[in-house]
Order: structure tokens, then sequence, then C-alpha cells
């Protein structure tokens, strides 16, 4: 009964857009107007195929390359880069986890060129900082369950597409420069930043290959205190290397390889006075009286490595392409040391964890198309193969997650219909058959103190098998850009954070743990106004499903427990792209979202429903040779719950409302003595607000409540040579 209800929500919302825009159609008596023609077709893959922005029955972000080189301008962090430009992205945390920075309320699916980064088997939310944006082409984002991705694509998908091996004959290069301080106590917090780039092409081969190279001092707030340790970025190093390169046999058949190499990890000679949010005092890092005694290995991406090898075929049969691709990956992020990891009995007074990832998987897409008198049918259809062997051991021996080895294999079917030009209707069904294998194992006996611990359960292991059938069905009228309405309906199936469960079991058999599948329901209903001087896009969406992943604090143990209750999150967005003038332009946009436990009507917490967010971003080309950039973002008020015994617990923090501001300039230099030169800064909390991120707010555990970057100057060059 509820997917009929669901349907019939669809149908009726459906015709009052589309009897809306039968009105505009009439009030035009049929005529095209003029930013029809001059619309710009933006290209994305959230079909598994290239498709035109404008045919998509659903919200897409596409991040340019010109957007992400602006944003390099201040950092070069992608979670404020997504932050800044995604409606619907939650607000960044401020650290290198993403943990609370969902999409739509949900945790999002972190792909570079389609091939997953994110851990959704055990999610340590470290999935975003996978790879160095100068290294990405453009990212985009697809928002909402998915049945087109599969697993791990509750909130969406974000794919980070890389540079292509160079087109132009000879070879370019590129070679950047930086230093980023903290302007309101200098010392200690000089960071630098080194990056080239080296593309070539010669008749059927080309590649491209960058080196990335960041040095980050101690970050600093407003008030010039170094900045908390868990999670943190004070003295931590990245290194990210990327080859690519692709052979063309003929005009239709090319083979690429791609290879990426990413670390980043702190080594901070620093220890932290822990508050939390109950304290009301900041969690902030200190040198040690003399040498510290470092419990831990340093924390972060010790070497992630992605390997991808594409073969594409663009006639294989008749109006048919093929794309077949390969790939082998390893993840390794290793977390903070932790005393919630101890256990006096055996000696161990804290531990540090892995999650450790091993993926290899085979992809075949097929896409057909077919032109009949009255419509254009396009057919995309392929198969999934996928071995995830992921675990959570403790460096010191200890197994905290068991080895979880999971076979998937899914086909699907999608179809693009368009009727008369303007008609787009896309429909698409997955089949997901998923095998999963986990040994015997022991839950580990953990202590809050000497008094406090959680009882250790010996586990039966055995198979999970999991069977999913999801669909999607969207519908767009685009024949008039002042008024281009959509509607859509997608499913997604989600196994996320298996490891999360199996490590806090109560029972004795692994096949008594709440271990099904969540089945996400996601409608969407929108528009975009295209006008002469200004773009506007606003959707509204409902999420539900009958199982979630929630948290709640056991006060016996001090473990947070999964809670599985049903969850309906629901939110709205709205973005603006202005051209005040030929050289000023604005954007802006705003978002909002909330949630409910479906079982107890309570709201979610902030691990999932962020608060309101407002962005703008004012752009001015002063001169041919100048540029400036100004930022804006505003995180509003969130306060939904109330205090247990006179403290916050759990995710369940006050969000109080904080803004900032960023400005950023760029001055070219035609053909100096080493080229053609870019000079540029950028300046963070450009007023040095004295802030808590979101996260530090509703995150109520021991050392989160990390207060905001101080205000801090980049100033760097770029040299361009031919």
């Amino acid at each position: 009964m509820k997917r009929v209800s669901l349907l019939g929500q669809i149908s009726v919302l459906g015709f009052v857009l589309l009897s809306m825009s039968s009105s505009v159609v009439a009030n035009e008596q049929g005529d095209e107007s003029e930013a029809a023609v001059n619309h710009p077709v933006v290209v994305v893959t959230g079909s598994r195929v290239e498709e035109s922005i404008d045919e998509v029955p659903a919200s897409v972000t596409v991040i340019t390359r010109d957007e992400i080189e602006a944003q390099l301008l201040i950092s070069s962090e992608l979670q404020n880069l997504l932050e800044a430009l995604v409606p619907g992205m939650a607000p960044s945390t401020g650290s290198s986890s993403n943990s609370s920075q969902t999409l739509r309320g949900r945790p999002p699916l972190i792909m570079i060129d389609g091939v997953p980064q994110s851990t959704p088997l055990r999610n340590g939310a470290l999935g975003i900082r996978t790879i160095d944006p100068e290294v990405i082409e453009r990212i985009e984002v697809i928002k909402g369950a998915t049945s087109v991705y599969g697993n791990g694509a509750a909130g969406g998908v974000i794919n980070y597409i890389t540079r292509n091996a160079a087109e132009d004959p000879g070879v370019s290069v590129e070679a950047t420069l930086s230093n980023r301080f903290s302007e309101v106590k200098y010392k200690g917090s000089e960071s630098y930043r080194a990056n080239l780039f080296v593309g070539g092409q010669s008749e059927q081969f080309s590649f491209a290959l960058n080196t990335s190279v960041e040095d980050n001092g101690f970050q600093r707030d407003a008030n010039g205190m170094i900045l908390g340790t868990k999670y943190g970025l004070s003295e931590s190093r990245s290194k990210n290397l990327f080859f690519k390169s692709a052979y063309e046999f003929d005009a239709s058949r090319q083979l690429q390889l791609t290879y990426n190499y990413y670390e980043a990890q702190q080594n901070a000679n620093l220890v932290d006075v822990v508050n939390s949010v109950n304290t009301g005092q900041p969690t902030y890092a200190v040198r040690p009286d003399g040498a510290l005694n470092d419990p831990g290995a340093p924390q972060g991406p010790r070497g992630n490595k992605n390997l991808m090898i594409k073969f594409t075929d663009a006639s294989i049969f008749e109006q048919t392409q093929m794309s077949l691709d390969y790939y082998d990956q390893l993840i390794e992020n290793v977390f903070f040391f932790s005393p919630t990891l101890s256990n006096p009995d055996e000696g161990y007074d804290g531990g540090q964890s892995m999650i450790k990832s091993e993926k290899s998987g085979l992809r075949v897409v097929f896409n057909t198309d077919v032109l009949w008198r009255s419509f254009d049918a396009q057919f995309i259809y392929g198969l999934d193969a996928l071995n995830d062997i992921t675990s959570q051991p403790l460096l010191d021996g200890r197994l905290w997650v068991p080895e979880m080895d999971m076979n998937n294999l899914a086909g699907f079917f999608q179809t693009k219909w368009t009727f008369d030009q303007h008609w787009v209707l896309k429909t698409g069904i997955r089949h997901e058959k998923i095998d999963l294998t986990v040994d015997d194992y022991r839950t580990l006996r953990l202590c809050r103190n000497e008094t406090t611990c959680s009882v250790p359960i010996d586990v039966t292991g055995g198979e999970l098998n999991y069977t999913a059938t999801t669909y999607n069905i969207g519908l767009r009228y685009n024949r008039n850009p002042e008024f281009s309405p959509f509607i859509s309906y997608s499913e997604g199936a989600d196994i996320s954070d298996l490891g999360r469960l199996l490590r806090t079991a109560t029972v004795s058999d692994i096949s008594l743990i709440r271990t099904e599948a969540s089945i996400i329901d996601h409608f969407e209903i929108g528009a975009t106004s295209q006008f002469d001087d200004f773009k506007l896009e606003y959707a509204a969406y409902l999420s539900r499903s009958e199982l979630g992943t929630t948290n709640r604090y056991d006060p016996d143990t001090g473990v947070y427990m999964p809670v599985r209750a049903p969850q309906k999150i629901w939110g709205a967005e709205v973005s603006l792209d202005y051209r005040i003038t030929e050289n000023l332009n604005l954007a802006t946009s705003y978002s909002w979202v909330e949630g409910k436990n479906k079982e107890t009507n309570e709201y979610l917490g902030g691990k999932q429903i962020a608060a309101p967010k407002l962005t703008a971003q004012l752009n001015w080309q002063a001169a041919d040779d100048f540029a400036l950039s100004l930022r804006y973002l505003n995180v509003f008020d969130r306060q939904r719950f109330e205090q247990d015994n006179g403290e916050w617990v759990g995710d369940q923090g006050p969000v109080e409302q904080y803004q900032v501001f960023n400005l950023s300039g760029r001055y070219w230099l035609d053909n100096t003595a080493i080229g053609n030169t870019e000079l540029f800064f950028g300046i963070e909390n450009l007023l040095n607000n004295d802030y808590y991120p979101a996260k530090s707010q509703v995150y109520t555990y021991s050392g989160y409540n990390v207060k905001g970057l101080g205000r801090t100057i980049n100033l760097g060059v770029k040299v361009y040579f031919n």
C-alpha cells in the first residue's frame, strides 16, 4: 500500500506541475524564447552515459573546473567546496572527517570516475577527502537515493571526474606554489602546497600526469588557539600522484588507464585539552611539556590506491555504444588513538582502529539509441560485479569489526524516451544480489572506566544473502526555459555500515542481528527557470525508509548502540544565478532539511539532519587581467532537543547560527619570461568570526567541540608553459 500511495502523490503533483507548464506554453502561443536558444548545455553522467543536464528529471549539481580552481585560491578542502556549491549538502566539518556532512540527510556514495571511494560496509565517513582537487575536471552530484549505482548511495552520488589526457598536440605544463598561514597568529601556522600538471598528446596516444604535495602547519581559531587534533589537520601532510593515459585505436575505440594514489596523515606533536559541548569550553591543542609520548600511529589515509582500466567502443553494434571497465582499489584509513577502546584487564589503556577495504570490480554498460518518427528512445543496460572485503582491526592486534567478504552482482536497465522533442520520460530498474560472508568472531570488551565495560560475546558467523529490486521513474518538460518542471521517484537499496551492527552485537549468532537491507524511497518535485540574466532552480523532496542507522547512548556500557527505526526525511532547496552586469555575477542558494524517527515521532539528530544553510557568491571581473570573488556562508539555528539530566547527549546538541565570509582574487600576467603567470590570494574567514562549525555543536562527545578556522591567508603563483 505504501508504494501505491506514493505513486498516487506523484500523479497528483505531476498533474499540477504539467498544468502550470501548459499555462506557460499557452501564454507564449507556442513561441520559443531566446533563452531556449542560448541555454547552456551541461553534460553529466547520472545515467551511466553522457546526457544533457536539462533532460534529467532530478536535481543535479555540476561543479566545473573553473569553480574548483576558484576554491583552490582559498583552500584545498573538498568539504568546503561542496558546502559552498551544492545545495542540500550539509556544512563542512572543518576536519578530515565528513561525519554529519550528509546529502539531503543521508550519506552519499563518493566515487572517482564511477569507482566507489566510500566504505559503506563500515562507513568511517572519510570518503570525501580521497583525492586532490587539482586532479578533478568536474564534480557531478546526483541527489537522492538512486537505483543506478547500488549500495551506499542512500543520499545520492558525488562523482569526482578526473582530468582528461591532453587533447592538443604537444606538451603543456602547469606549476603552482602557494603559502598559507594564520593571520591571527603566524607562528607555526605556515603551510605549503605545490602542484605540477603535465599533459601531452601525440597522434593516437595522450596522457596526463599530476603530482601534489601539501604540508600543513598549525590550524588556528579566531583567538589564535590550535584546533584540536581529533580528525585534525594541524601538522598533516598529503600527497597525490595521478596518471591517466589514453590510446585511440580508431575514431570509435579507445583504451584508457588511470591510476591515483592519495595519502593524507596527521603526525602532530600536540596534545588536546579536551572539553565538550556540555563544559562550555572548546577543545584545543597545545605543545606538550617535553617529548610527546605518542600512543598511536599517524591518523588518516595511509595510501589509498585506485587502478582503473576502461575500454570504450562507440559503435560495437548498430546504434550501440559499449563501455567496459575494470577497477582495483585498496583503502586504509587510520583513526585517532581513543581511550574508549581501553580494556584495563588486558593492559590496554585505549586503542587505534583502521578501516581496511579492498575492492575489485568489473562493469559493462551498453547504450542503444533508437529513432522513431514521433520520439527518440535510449536504452542503457549492463552488469556490475563487485568484490568488497572490509574490516576494522585495531593497530594493537585486536579485532573490532570482523572481515566482511561481499560479492555483489547487479543488472540494470534504464530507458529515456523523448516525445515531441520536449517531453523526457526516464524509467529504470536495478536488481541486486549480494552474498556476504563473516567468520566466527568475538566482540571486544570495551571500558568507559574501570567499572563500566561492555560484555564480550562469541558470535557465530555465516553467510548473509540479500536480493533487492529497485525502480526509478521521472518526467521532465523542457520546452520553455522560463519553466521547465520535473517530477521523479527513485529507490535505493542500502546495507551501509553493517560493520557497526556486527561490532555491537548482543546476540550469539550473526543471523539474529538485524542486518536487513534498508530500502529508501525518494520522491522529488522541482523546476528550472532560465531567463536572460538569471537562472532559478528549486525542488522539494521526501525520503522514507523502514530501517535507519541512527545510534542511541547506552548509559550502562558507555557504548552507542545502533537503532534501526523507520525514518522520514523531507526538505527543499532553491538556488539563483543572476548576472547583474556583464562583469558582475551573483550566485546564491538556500537549503532546508528535516527528519524524524517515524516509530517514536522524534526528530533525527545532527549526524543526519543539518541546520538550514544559505550560501552566496559575488564574482567581479574588475578588468581583463584581474578578478575578485566574495563568498558567504550562513548556517542557521537548529534546536530540536532537550537536555538529559542537565546535559546534551549523542548528536543532539543545539546549533547556533554562524556566518563566514571568504575573499579571493587573481591577477594574470601574459607572456612573462617564464610563461603565462597567475598571481592569486585567498582569505578564509575574512572577518575572523569566532564560531563552532555545526558538527562541533551537535556532537556532544568529548573532544569534538573544536572551533572553526580563524582568519587564514593563502598566497600563491601559477605558471603555464606550452
